[in-house]
């Protein structure tokens, strides 16, 4: 497999980047904090993946939706704790640090919103 970079979704995954930065440092509370920014995590996850392959978007996007699940249900079992990384604020910002069924929520809804939107792309790239 060659290793070879898709501009555009890198592109889309710096901005994915910027915007989660930015709402980590300065949104503590509110619906952009805890909703909108567990959305966009797995858009950013899945573009940084297609940025450097060329792997079928519904299994990235399937795979990028497991992993976040699992981060999340990893929290249930207070893995920060376990691990002994309560110090660790870069750790405990990047795993997070409580359960939340609307944290597996937006993260369906964003895989959602990603199988939809690749759809209507390769849609209008074969027609």
């Amino acid at each position: 497999m060659k290793l070879q970079i898709n501009k555009n979704y890198f592109a889309f995954s710096v901005v994915l980047l910027i915007a989660e930065v930015l709402i980590a440092v300065y949104l503590k509370t509110g619906f952009i904090r805890h909703t909108f920014g567990d959305y966009l995590v797995v858009i950013l996850l899945f573009c940084l993946i297609k940025s450097f392959t060329n792997t079928n978007s519904f299994v990235i996007a399937i795979g990028v939706l497991c992993f976040s699940f699992l981060i999340e249900f990893l929290q249930l079992v207070n893995i920060i704790q376990l691990l002994n990384f309560q110090n660790n604020h870069l750790i405990k910002i990047i795993l997070g640090t409580t359960f939340q069924i609307t944290d597996l929520v937006a993260y369906t809804v964003g895989i959602i919103t990603i199988i939809i939107f690749e759809y209507k792309i390769y849609k209008l790239w074969i027609t």
